[in-house]
């Protein structure tokens, strides 16, 4: 059974049925599952099952099959076999006995195998076949089923012989495949001897009308849709042909395997299927832009992807020839029904809108308002709020974080207010870097450190002062780490040696943080006062149980370490949810100064967990500490790790982390232009977020929002913005501008037109000489001259910048009718005219101008 191909056709007239063939034929008829009603069949999808109808045992050796075309109520097969016959044949008693067709036989003179055959898609009397080589007989045989046998009195053994092609063509050739044209009934094209493929014309006389040498001669099929184009394949290529330009192929698709069999999709233009040996997959082949042949003016194409159904390896399949993208594929497993999802094409819009095309006959899309919609988290929805309301670009840099909408966000913001008021009244001396991290200020991104490698600190023995007790803890101090700690939102209290306030505590109870503020003051041993919080915080929360039990549990606190109460932390640590009460008991309990538990306990703040270790961590450790921490949080995208690197190239490559994260190039933009110094804005990652965001800001015609951000970004690099606005001669070209720069020289070829401290005028181009144009109201020359001019050094100001003229005397003109004059004159005439003030043009200018919509005054 595994030697034999195995077939299958879809019924071009019977949209339900289709046969197999192998070593039998059978008939099938595919229902829905939910409709079946017979107890024996095989299911071919989820959504399918096929039944058996029927089954022919009557002919072997069968090499191929074609279903009658002519829509009958029974199905009539042609079957050609290895002796070189066409049997017509059908399952059991049909309307086709009447006609004598039935078990007819189309016999060729000479025996040999037959390789395909194929019903006239017109003349449904006609049936063509090709056949092996013969060198004395043709092996293209086309056959009138309806025309009576010469001797039809004889016995019925004798009709095979006497029925006769009524045209051949061929001779001494083999063909391997062929194809009927639709629209040329008497037409077809036929692959010969592995060399040609060849297009005879049966309808006078048997002639070849055209040809083309190839090795491409199998699988041949012409296109459902276009008659001119046609399929055929060799080993691993696939070449598709435009009759009209036959001398070579339009389009050649390589194929990584041998290719087994190719069909074009009825229900699909250009779309063919195709299957390669040893391989599962169904590989899709959308032709493309072969209208014309593969002349110059176009060049054809075809998109390739290749698809999975759930099937094993495949020895042939048949397109439904009604159903979209339906087939059916046969192998030594069974049967598998399956439908080609068409490729979806989306588009997604500035606008919020997103579509996408349906089914090839529509287009669907869902807007920023459909709850659809709302659930992809489209970040730019938000982008576009926060630019409205000038996010980013607010002068108090924490006024921006009350714009964002997460909290990371917001810290973000509020680090980088505070940062720059340490730096801003002298806490922190960091010239360059107007927002320093944490390894900036204790000097580990570069190489000031001391002799063994790390910062010198001192250590200092700390007691537990406030229940009392002689136990100490360790606690490293030195100058820059109470800085780093002030960078944390510690202060650090010289008097009390505690690295926060009562400030910064009372803050925290009032914005309900009583986990976190009771967890500070342990960790700068102030136990008594982080019993009091959280008894305070049991009054107001609805977790009172558990932080009154808690407050107890802290209550009866003991340096022995072998004590019951440290025994039983232990064990209940973990069943805590809130991560500061677990890293309070962490603390507490911990071995020989390990706090790793403090350290990796994520769901704290980061700046706690840094300020922690500020205090309790050795220069080696606290160094190696920083070191995994900001790997993670660059990772994670995790923009609080801006804290430990700062505005640096490593702060550059945590955003562009959040960016591939979130897609927020908006706050990477900004926080760039807010916080980066004017040489790391140069960074080739940081100029893409910026041309992103503004080209973003112009989709959205958000005009002013792009000019606030640029004069942003001007005014953190210091540049000064280069000229954008010019007047150039009509005669000549050249700018008139750039030679006004040259009057605010004393020296220089136009020195002898007075002072730089007079205003100059000029009525001529200083180039070329010829005048320039007058103004269409006082039809004086146009010739003042624009822009800055350096005056004089002032006793008191020094040298300094004044106008040369007024706006008034500014050129101004139409840029449709190009006629105007000096800004003053045509702000008049325009007040009361809205017709262009030279006598023969009619133009509105004024309708024009977009300013008129605002009114006059605007002008």
């Amino acid at each position: 059974m595994s030697s034999v191909k195995l077939e299958v056709q879809w019924s071009s007239i019977h949209p339900n049925k289709f046969i197999t063939w192998g070593t039998e034929i059978c008939l099938y008829e595919v229902t829905q599952i939910k409709d079946s009603v017979r107890p024996s069949c095989i299911k071919i999808s989820d959504s399918t099952v096929a039944h058996l109808l029927a089954t022919n045992t009557n002919h072997h050796y069968v090499k191929c099959i074609d279903i009658y075309t002519q829509p009958e109520p029974d199905i009539l097969l042609a079957v050609g076999q290895a002796n070189g016959k066409v049997v017509l044949t059908t399952f059991g008693p049909t309307a086709f006995d009447s006609l004598g067709l039935t078990g007819k036989e189309l016999a060729p003179r000479h025996a040999r195998q037959c390789n395909t055959v194929a019903w006239n898609p017109v003349d449904p009397n006609l049936i063509i076949c090709g056949l092996d080589k013969h060198r004395t007989d043709s092996s293209v045989l086309l056959w009138d089923v309806l025309k009576s046998p010469t001797g039809s009195h004889h016995h019925s053994n004798m009709q095979a012989e006497s029925v006769r092609p009524i045209a051949e063509a061929g001779v001494s050739e083999t063909a391997h495949s062929l194809a009927w044209f639709l629209n040329e009934p008497r037409c077809l094209v036929v692959g010969i001897n592995n060399k040609h493929l060849k297009i005879i014309d049966f309808r006078d006389c048997v002639k070849v009308v055209n040809s083309t040498p190839t090795k491409a001669v199998y699988s041949l099929s012409v296109d459902p849709h276009n008659n001119y184009h046609l399929v055929s394949h060799i080993e691993n290529q696939i070449l598709i042909w435009d009759t009209r330009y036959f001398e070579k192929p339009i389009l050649t698709l390589p194929q990584s395997r041998q290719v087994t069999k190719v069909l074009w999709c009825p229900s699909r233009h250009n779309l063919l299927g195709s299957l390669q040996k040893d391989s599962g997959s169904l590989h899709l082949h959308d032709v493309q832009h072969c209208g014309l042949g593969g002349g110059e003016e176009t060049e054809p194409g075809a998109l390739e992807r290749t698809v999975a159904p759930p099937w094993s390896s495949p020895t042939s399949f048949s397109w439904h020839p009604t159903h979209a993208n339906r087939l059916l594929a046969i192998s030594q497993q069974g049967l598998t029904d399956y439908t080609v999802f068409e490729r979806i094409t989306i588009n997604w819009s500035t606008k919020s809108y997103l579509a996408w095309n349906h089914a090839s006959k529509s287009f669907k899309y869902i807007y920023s308002t459909d709850n659809i919609y709302k659930s992809l988290n489209d970040i730019s929805l938000q982008t576009k709020s926060r630019a409205m309301r000038d996010y980013g670009l607010l002068a108090e840099l924490s006024q921006n974080g009350e714009l964002a909408e997460n909290d990371t966000l917001k810290n973000l913001w509020q680090w980088l207010y505070l940062s720059r008021s340490l730096v801003e009244d002298g806490t922190i001396c960091s010239p360059d870097n107007k927002h320093p991290g944490v390894r900036t200020v204790l000097k580990l991104d570069g190489q000031q450190t001391s002799t063994n490698g790390f910062i010198k600190s001192e250590l200092v023995l700390r007691l537990w002062a406030d229940i009392g007790s002689n136990h100490s803890a360790k606690i490293y101090r030195s100058p820059d780490r109470d800085k780093a700690l002030q960078l944390c939102g510690w202060r650090f209290d010289k008097e009390t040696n505690a690295p926060y306030n009562n400030a910064f505590l009372e803050r925290l109870e009032r914005e309900g943080a009583y986990p976190r503020a009771a967890a500070i003051s342990v960790f700068n041993l102030g136990l008594r006062q982080a019993i009091e919080i959280l008894n305070r915080g049991a009054d107001k929360m609805s977790l009172a149980t558990n932080l009154n039990i808690v407050a107890m549990a802290l209550s009866g606190f003991s340096e022995d370490r072998n004590s019951m109460w440290r025994e039983l932390c232990l064990k209940s640590r973990s069943q805590l949810t809130d991560p500061y009460l677990r890293a309070t008991f962490a603390f507490l309990t911990a071995d020989n100064d390990s706090y790793e538990n403090v350290l990796n306990e994520n769901g704290m703040a980061v700046e706690d967990r840094v300020a922690f270790a500020l205090m309790f961590l050795s220069d080696s450790k606290l160094h190696e500490y920083f070191k995994k921490l900001t790997q993670k949080l660059t990772d994670d995208g995790n923009l609080a790790g801006i804290l430990i690197t700062g505005a640096s190239s490593d702060g550059i490559q945590l955003l562009n982390r959040y960016l591939e994260i979130t897609g927020d190039v908006q706050s990477c933009s900004l926080i760039a232009i807010r916080a980066l110094s004017p040489k790391l804005l140069q960074d080739n990652q940081v100029q893409v977020w910026i041309a992103s965001y503004r080209t973003l800001l112009d989709a959205w015609k958000m005009w002013n929002q792009r000019a606030h951000f640029d004069i942003a970004m001007r005014t953190s690099t210091n540049e000064k913005p280069p000229q954008q606005v010019y007047i150039s001669c009509n005669f000549c070209g050249k700018s008139i501008s750039a030679y006004m720069q040259g009057l605010s020289r004393a020296r220089g070829p136009f020195a002898r037109l007075g002072s730089t401290s007079n205003k100059l005028k000029m009525s001529s181009c200083p180039s070329c000489r010829k005048p320039l144009p007058r103004c269409a109201i006082c039809l004086m020359h146009m010739g003042t001259a624009s822009g800055l001019q350096t005056g004089g050094t002032t006793p008191n100001r020094g040298e300094e910048d004044s106008k040369l003229t007024e706006f008034s005397s500014w050129f101004t003109w139409c840029q449709t009718c190009r006629h105007g004059g000096h800004a003053n004159h045509i702000t008049h005439w325009f007040r009361e005219h809205s017709e262009c003030p030279v006598t023969s043009c009619t133009c509105r200018c004024f309708s024009l101008d977009a300013s008129c919509k605002i009114g006059v005054g605007v002008v």
